[in-house]
């Protein structure tokens, strides 16, 4: 699309956005996607650091999507992982991830997020907004009851990130995850459906 003047093109929002927002939206992603995928995964190597592991390589990505994006994830009542890629809506660019995971039904109905940015969009607002629209995704299409995030006590910028979006700090898990090699200790922070609604009441 051509820009007008001094005026910058958007781009239309495609039909396979699940949740729009202001400047991001969220969409599955897909096949298409690993080449430029594992190459901002590659360069974002100085960010993700010893906070996560994304897919690097052509398998680990086909194994990502056919887990996070295949048939069973677009059922929303039985789907047990689903994954978001947050992408712009002036380019349709993606600039992080959200993965909603182990989602259980029944007496449970909550999930676990998990997420990362790409480089170079860390540190401009895109995973807060995309954040905020994953909530949306969750409590409003999902209709679950609870997410759950860990996050590493010592990643700052992702407790700035979940403090920002009024999830509450539940306690302290040691030795939780197994990342790069090691055991490590996280935070739990939650949202549930009763914080989710009354911030939509608050609005009104």
């Amino acid at each position: 699309m051509r820009s007008r003047g001094n005026i910058p093109a958007i781009m239309p929002v495609p039909k396979s956005a699940l949740v729009t927002g202001s400047r991001v939206y969220l969409r599955r992603p897909r096949l298409a996607d690993a080449s430029r995928f594992i190459a901002a995964v590659k360069d974002s190597a100085p960010l993700h650091r010893s906070w996560i592991e994304a897919p690097a390589t052509r398998s680990s990505f086909a194994a990502y999507v056919r887990r996070y994006a295949g048939p069973a994830s677009r059922r929303a009542a039985s789907a047990t992982n689903i994954g978001l890629f947050v992408c712009r809506i002036e380019d349709g660019v993606p600039a992080g991830v959200f993965n909603v995971s182990e989602i259980v039904r029944s007496a449970f109905n909550s999930a676990y997020i998990g997420y990362y940015a790409l480089a170079p969009y860390a540190g401009h607002g895109y995973m807060a907004e995309g954040l905020k629209l994953t909530l949306q995704l969750a409590f409003d299409r999902l209709r679950l009851h609870r997410v759950e995030i860990n996050i590493q006590p010592t990643n700052e910028r992702s407790i700035s990130l979940v403090r920002g979006a009024g999830l509450t700090r539940e306690g302290y898990s040691r030795r939780y995850v197994k990342i790069a090699g090691r055991w490590r200790d996280h935070e739990r922070w939650s949202f549930l459906a009763e914080d989710w609604h009354a911030r939509r009441a608050r609005r009104r």
